[in-house]
């Protein structure tokens, strides 16, 4: 995968992170105490800025009430509607 694209699903999966965390209503600060991850770490992913490992993936969907495949599922969806 190019730079590029990887930069493009990072900006999707950011997207869909900041979407399922308002719809839960939890800041950012509370999903990296319920995630156990460092407070600073939701709004690098939020802006695309980092990329998850899986465990994570799963530690962040566990904190947002979700399946662990659910963001990976809403990732791609939404990457296949992204025409730019």
């Amino acid at each position: 995968m190019s730079a590029f694209e990887q930069r493009r699903v990072a900006k999707a999966f950011g997207a869909v992170l900041k979407t399922a965390r308002r719809h839960v209503g939890i800041s950012q600060e509370h999903l990296a105490e319920l995630a156990d991850i460092d407070c600073t770490y939701p709004s690098l992913l939020e802006r695309g800025l980092r990329q998850l490992t899986i465990g994570r993936v799963i530690a962040i969907a566990y904190a947002l009430r979700l399946e662990p495949g659910e963001p990976v599922t809403m990732t791609v969806a939404r990457l296949r509607g992204d025409k730019s």
